[in-house]
């Protein structure tokens, strides 16, 4: 299961500096790791090359000498995380997410008590290097000097809700969370991470979470209009693919 956890904080109060230090602890354990970073600028500069392709385009993909890119329009985080293949996924920024964890990266204790929203799991930032050992029962670990020790708290509390508020478990995603970080409840309580689905829907190799009258509407469907086609048994894995 995919582990996740947000670093938020405002301007110059050292998110980059820790992700970067705490995905290099990662790789060198051996973990795929993935970085999703919100930027307020245009990445895609009105008038460039890749910014025409894009307005004609679903998908543009970028090779350049050092790096590659896939340009596409996200309609929500879903989708956007949705195309993530990894075993740790380090968010920077989105403030307003509330389906993981969060690392609060700070200036003062005044940014902790404005970005603490019940979703925050330890304190990094400048603020560590004060000296200050916790704030509001939060530990604060300078990333700069210790990250292995938030490395190990990624893996040890991060993790990813589905963020599709199904309401299975009597919660939703955002409540889930809050009550996952207080130590009140796990992420095996979660219904459609825990459930062995009956139905799997993959698009382009990506799985989309399903509520369970959906799965049983597709379920139904299909079945019955099989039931009448020869070769056709009962209790039988189905398989379909759909090439568009």
């Amino acid at each position: 299961m995919t582990k996740a956890v947000a670093f938020v904080g405002f301007k110059k109060s050292g998110k980059t500096t820790t992700i970067e230090k705490v995905a290099r602890i990662l790789k060198e354990r051996g973990y795929r790791v993935a970085i999703v970073k919100s930027m307020h600028s245009n990445f895609d500069k009105e008038g460039t090359d890749t910014w025409k392709f894009s307005r004609v385009a679903d998908l543009v993909l970028v090779r350049a000498q050092d790096t590659d890119a896939l340009l596409f329009k996200a309609k929500d985080v879903n989708a956007l995380f949705s195309m993530i293949s990894a075993d740790v996924v380090l968010i920077e920024g989105f403030k307003s997410i509330k389906h993981v964890p969060k690392v609060i990266c700070a200036r003062s204790e005044e940014d902790v008590r404005e970005l603490n929203d019940g979703l925050a799991i330890a304190v990094t930032g400048v603020i560590a290097s004060s000296g200050i050992k916790e704030i509001d029962g939060l530990p604060v670990i300078d990333g700069t000097k210790e990250p292995e020790r938030l490395a190990d708290l990624v893996l040890k509390r991060g993790f990813m809700l589905p963020n599709i508020d199904c309401g299975l478990c009597g919660f939703n995603c955002e409540q889930m969370a809050r009550l996952i970080v207080k130590g009140e409840k796990s992420v095996k309580d979660c219904v459609v991470l825990s459930s062995r689905p009956k139905v799997i829907v993959r698009i382009d190799g990506q799985s989309l979470p399903l509520k369970d009258w959906v799965q049983e509407l597709v379920e139904k469907t299909i079945k019955g209009m099989l039931s009448a086609m020869k070769g056709y048994r009962e209790g039988k894995k189905i398989e379909i693919i759909i090439n568009d």
